[in-house]
């Protein structure tokens, strides 16, 4: 998938990723509105170990986008990592079906995750195929397709759970990840490399100061920014009924759709960096109303920050991240990126469960607050590339 390709395969290659995108998150989102009351309620689990359940996928999502984006760079291959990574969503999602125990979850868990491996692949070859001029509408029209699929789930999920139940809603989940996969299959095709050359890797040497700025300061926001398990959990006790608790979810994801190519969109006028530091200030914001009380109209307020924050956080970040990488490594040092952040997002899940139990609901608010307020900070010293 080069940038040579004529433009109606170009634009077909970011419209079946698009719809692949669409498809994936509305199996993801069938499930993820239910997903903390399926482990907390249905299996008797604890926060702690739904916080390990998130953090360990969270984990896993970075050394399987690390490793998928080396040997993308090294292979000279993205299909294969993208229609694998489908595949592994859809089969973990039956597994899930017929888990009767939460650690059960664990290796389906892992293997929903591990499926992040069409993440760093993908992104460089949506990169490639882009230019300067549309990168942050591109990658904004994949977050805009991922959220109208999960509002879409949302939907669903409200529709039919009464209905069915936890274990046949999660097995239905699995059908649109499997045609996202049979879709990447035959509609994109790719070539292979017109010269061989050895593919010596890259080491973080190779990654300039400024890279490595933006690396770091987005590990320490992904170290405060827990799991949106803790929002619904936090919810529930703020008085809002179970059947109610995935609307707030679609909410939040209606608010996201709206934004993210509108976003991505003015990224590419007014530049990145204003609209990352958007992105940190409404989770700030979010962080305070979460601390300053209860009630249904503060509790529908988080939700629209929520949302607004993952609009303006997600197809900037991903579009500065692959404008600051190396071209000889874009794969790689995308990588690279997502499994620093990854990692991050291992403990922040968790220790915001241990001191969700130990200190009370307001600690893990508090801490990423001031985490969110050094990585603002952190990012005023980032250069971006004309």
């Amino acid at each position: 998938m080069k940038s040579a390709l004529p433009s109606d395969e170009t634009r077909k290659t970011i419209r079946t990723f698009a719809a692949a995108s669409f498809l994936n998150d509305l199996g993801s989102d069938i499930i993820y509105p239910i997903w903390p009351l399926f482990v907390t309620e249905f299996l008797k689990a604890k926060m702690t170990a739904l916080g390990f359940i998130d953090g360990l996928g969270e984990a896993l999502v970075s050394l399987s986008q690390a490793a998928s984006g080396y040997a993308s760079d090294k292979l000279k291959r993205r299909k294969v990592f993208i229609w694998t990574g489908y595949l592994c969503g859809g089969i973990s999602r039956l597994g899930y079906a017929l888990s009767s125990v939460w650690a059960h979850l664990i290796p389906f868990k892992m293997l929903d995750r591990v499926g992040k491996i069409r993440s760093a692949p993908r992104d460089a070859a949506v990169a490639d195929l882009s230019t300067a001029q549309n990168r942050g509408r591109n990658f904004g029209l994949l977050r805009t397709m991922d959220n109208l699929g999960a509002f879409v789930g949302i939907l669903v999920c409200l529709a039919l759970f009464p209905l069915l139940g936890y274990r046949w809603l999660f097995a239905l989940a699995a059908v649109p990840s499997l045609i996202g996969t049979a879709l990447i299959i035959v509609n994109i095709g790719e070539k292979g490399p017109s010269e061989k050359r050895i593919f010596k890797g890259m080491s973080l040497r190779e990654l300039d100061r400024n890279l490595k700025l933006y690396i770091a300061l987005n590990a320490i926001f992904a170290l405060g920014a827990f799991s949106y398990s803790f929002l619904l959990i936090q919810a529930k006790r703020s008085g809002f009924r179970v059947g109610f608790v995935p609307v707030l979810y679609l909410i939040c994801t209606a608010v996201a759709m709206s934004g993210s190519l509108p976003f991505g969109r003015l990224s590419d006028r007014i530049g990145r960096k204003p609209i990352l530091f958007l992105s940190f200030g409404v989770w700030g914001a979010l962080c305070l109303a979460a601390l300053v009380g209860k009630g249904p109209a503060l509790g529908v307020a988080v939700f629209v920050l929520f949302g607004i924050h993952k609009a303006a956080l997600d197809p900037v970040q991903r579009t500065l991240a692959t404008e600051l990488c190396p071209p000889a490594f874009k794969a790689s040092a995308l990588g690279a990126f997502q499994m620093i952040i990854g990692l991050s997002a291992f403990p922040a899940s968790f220790l915001a469960g241990l001191l969700w139990e130990t200190l009370g609901p307001a600690a893990p608010f508090a801490l990423s607050l001031g985490l969110t307020a050094v990585a603002a900070l952190l990012l005023t010293f980032v250069r971006e590339r004309p």
